[in-house]
């Protein structure tokens, strides 16, 4: 049995749990609404406050379907009521980021500026402040499009190994490699 797939799920105060015909799953709570199909051979439900995910079978594609469902649904509850955050640090001379509403403009080592257009389920703030590196912090409900929107950013300077320059998630350690050595005799 699939360890994450047989856990509970508990519904927080203020969140509700709707599921319809053919298993889509919609979840509403203070910070939006967003549902999901779910594989039409799994049974979902809620009784007292707890939602379970359950599967018919042993089949391989059954138990797939099993843990990934449940954590799907999981992200939606935990989105919904507490929500998910990532930031992200420019590291680098002369890195700059802005914002104006939810166009993010990057200046990261080219020629020109990098404009990018954050999804408007998303709230953005850009920090510089004297002595720290640039951040951009992303908040939202939908942890997929969350991750994709912060993937995608970091595709436009991923962090290299030598310097570290480039821009990364806060927190994250990064493999660094040793330099050439000079040929000293």
């Amino acid at each position: 049995m699939s360890r994450i797939g047989k856990a509970v799920i508990s519904i927080p105060s203020g969140v509700t749990v709707d599921i319809s015909k053919g298993n889509l799953v919609t979840v509403k709570g203070t910070r939006g609404t967003l549902s999901e199909q779910i594989n039409p051979d799994l049974s979902v439900s809620v009784e007292n406050g707890d939602l379970t995910v359950a599967r018919p079978t042993e089949q391989k594609r059954h138990r797939e379907a099993h843990g990934l469902s449940r954590s799907l649904i999981n992200n939606m509850v935990t989105g919904v009521s507490t929500g998910f955050t990532k930031q992200m640090e420019l590291i680098g001379v002369g890195y700059r980021v802005s914002n104006t509403g939810n166009l993010l403009e990057l200046l990261i080592g080219y020629s020109h500026p990098i404009y990018f257009m954050i999804p408007g389920e998303l709230k953005l703030v850009t920090k510089m402040e004297k002595g720290e590196n640039p951040t951009i912090i992303l908040e939202g409900s939908d942890k997929q499009l969350l991750g994709q929107v912060c993937a995608k950013i970091r595709t436009y300077r991923k962090p290299e190994p030598y310097k570290g320059k480039g821009i990364k998630f806060a927190g994250e350690i990064l493999r660094r490699k040793a330099g050439k050595t000079s040929g000293k005799k």
